[in-house]
C-alpha cells in the first residue's frame, strides 16, 4: 500500500508507549463501558502488537477480542482469554488509493479529526465517536441516513488471525466469495488486528434541531423526512404520539439555509430555541453544536463530542431493524406498548440505513429503519418488556442489534438473514474447534 501519511502505534492513541504485552488474570468487577454488563473472562492480555495477538491465540484454548467495550451484552467475553486490543494503534492513509487503515484499538474519534486533516472522511459515523473502527464494523454499527450504509460498508479490507494462527487479509477485491461474510462476523472467525476503510473527500455538516413532529406526519411523509437531510434522527419518548426532536444534519450548499435562517417549523415541528440534549432534562454540553453552524463530518455527525461520556452512560441498550417500507407500521406496534416502555426509557432515537449486501448486517438487502432504545439501568424491568417489544415487531422480521440487549432466538434470525447458513458454515471454516465460540454465539448460531 503506498502510504503518503500515517502514524503508527504509540503515544498519540494509546496515551503511552508500549513495550510489552500485559497479561492478568481477571480480578474485580470488568465490566462494559455502561456497566450492565460483567465479563467473566478469567485472563485478560493487552497485546502490542498483530505478532502478540497471534501468539496469544495459538496458546490459548479459548479467546475473544475486547474493544472499546460498548456492547451491551457478551459477546466480547469468553471462558479463557480476553484480548484487550486497545494497545493496538497506527494509522496510515494511502491518498492515492482514497483509504486508510487503523490498528484496532483505534477509536473514531481519535483518528477522525486527524483523517480531516489529510483532506478525506468517512461516510458515516456513529451517534458517538467512542468505539474502535474494528468492533463497530464486526457489528453492524450504523450511524443515519437513508443514503448511507452501515459504519461496515466502508471496509476494503481487514488483518485477520484465525484460530490456528494464520494471518488473513480479507479484501472486497482478492476474496468477493467470502468478503460480504466476514466483515460483519461478530468475532467468529477470528481477530481483527486492522481494518482499511475506503475515504471521501472530507466535508462539513451543519446540524439543527426541530421539537415535536407528530407521527401522523410520518404515515405519508416519512421518507421525505428521513430524507430531509445527510442524516436524520427522530428521537422519541413514545407518548403523545410524537417525536420529541428531530435532529436534522446536512451538507452546507446551495439549498441549507444559513445558520439564523432554517425554517420555523419542519413537518409541524418547530425550531429549537436551545440546545437540546437527546434525552429529557440531561445538560446539553456534552452534544455536538447546533444551531445550523457548519462544522467538519466528525463534529456534526455523532450526537456526543469525544472528551464528553456518551448518551446517559449508565444505561441499557436494545436496537431492531426493520423494512423502511413497513416504518410506520412498525413504529404504531410499538407505541401501543408506550405505557409499559416509557417508565424504564431514557429515549428511543429512530434512524435509517441503505441497504448493502454484508451477509450478517441488520440492513443486508434491505433498506432499514431502526428503532433504538436507551434504557434506564433497571435490568429487571428492561428484560421483561423486551419480548412484548419483540412480539409487536415481529410481523416485520426485526433483526437486532448484534451488540445489544435481545431475546430473539437463532431460529427467528436464521429466518431473518438469507445468508444466515452460508455465515455459519464460513465460522466452521476458520474457527473448526470453536476457539472463538462463546455463550452468545451459541445463542444466535
Amino acid at each position: 500500500m503506498k502510504t503518503t501519511s500515517s502514524i503508527t502505534a504509540g503515544a498519540m492513541l494509546t496515551g503511552s508507549s508500549v513495550a510489552q504485552s500485559v497479561t492478568a488474570p481477571h480480578q474485580g468487577a470488568h465490566t462494559n463501558w455502561a456497566g450492565n454488563y460483567t465479563f467473566t473472562a478469567p485472563q485478560v492480555d493487552h497485546p502490542a502488537s498483530a505478532e502478540e495477538v497471534r501468539k496469544l491465540v495459538v496458546a490459548a484454548k479459548h479467546a475473544k477480542a475486547l474493544g472499546s467495550g460498548h456492547s451491551f451484552n457478551n459477546i466480547a467475553d469468553t471462558a479463557g482469554d480476553q484480548l484487550g486490543m486497545l494497545t493496538l494503534g497506527g494509522m496510515a492513509l494511502d491518498a492515492q488509493g482514497k483509504t486508510v487503515t487503523v490498528g484496532a484499538g483505534v477509536k473514531y474519534g481519535q483518528f477522525a479529526p486527524w483523517l480531516d486533516q489529510q483532506g478525506f472522511a468517512v461516510h458515516n459515523l456513529a451517534s458517538l465517536p467512542h468505539v474502535t473502527v474494528a468492533g463497530a464494523c464486526a457489528t453492524g454499527t450504523h450511524g443515519s441516513g437513508i443514503r448511507n450504509g452501515c459504519l461496515s460498508t466502508a471496509v476494503e479490507a481487514f488483518e485477520l488471525v484465525d484460530a490456528s494462527g494464520e494471518v488473513h487479509t480479507i479484501s472486497r477485491a482478492a476474496n468477493p466469495d467470502i468478503f460480504p461474510g466476514a466483515v460483519v462476523a461478530l468475532g467468529a472467525l477470528g481477530v481483527v488486528t486492522r481494518t482499511t476503510l475506503r475515504v471521501v473527500p472530507r466535508f462539513d455538516i451543519a446540524q439543527v434541531v426541530y421539537e415535536n413532529l407528530s407521527f401522523d406526519q410520518l404515515e405519508h411523509n416519512f421518507d421525505a423526512i428521513m430524507g430531509s437531510g445527510y442524516s436524520v434522527s427522530l428521537f422519541t419518548t413514545w407518548q403523545g404520539h410524537r417525536a420529541n426532536q428531530v435532529w436534522l444534519k446536512q451538507l452546507p450548499g446551495d439549498h441549507t439555509p444559513l445558520p439564523g435562517n432554517y425554517p420555523a417549523e419542519l413537518y409541524g415541528a418547530s425550531m429549537q430555541v436551545t440546545k437540546l440534549h437527546p434525552v429529557p432534562g440531561h445538560e446539553a454540553t456534552a452534544c455536538t453544536d447546533q444551531f445550523g453552524q457548519p462544522g467538519p463530518w466528525y463534529e456534526r455527525l455523532p450526537h456526543f463530542k469525544m472528551n464528553f461520556t456518551p448518551s446517559s452512560g449508565n444505561e441499557i441498550q436494545t436496537e431492531y431493524f426493520v423494512p423502511r417500507e413497513h416504518a410506520y407500521q412498525a413504529i404504531l406496534a410499538v407505541e401501543k406498548l408506550r405505557d409499559r416502555i416509557t417508565p424504564h426509557l431514557f429515549i428511543t432515537e429512530l434512524r435509517c440505513i441503505a441497504a448493502d449486501d454484508l451477509w450478517m448486517s441488520m440492513a443486508y438487502q434491505q433498506d432499514s429503519l431502526a428503532i433504538h432504545f436507551t434504557w434506564k439501568p433497571e435490568p429487571a424491568a428492561v428484560n421483561a418488556v423486551i419480548p412484548l417489544i419483540e412480539q409487536a415487531l415481529k410481523p416485520f422480521r426485526p433483526r437486532p442489534h448484534w451488540a445489544k440487549v435481545n431475546t430473539i432466538p437463532a431460529s427467528d434470525l436464521k429466518a431473518a438473514y438469507p445468508r444466515y447458513g452460508d455465515f455459519v458454515a464460513l465460522v466452521k471454516k476458520f474457527d473448526p474447534q470453536g476457539k472463538f465460540r462463546n455463550a452468545y454465539l451459541e445463542r444466535v448460531l
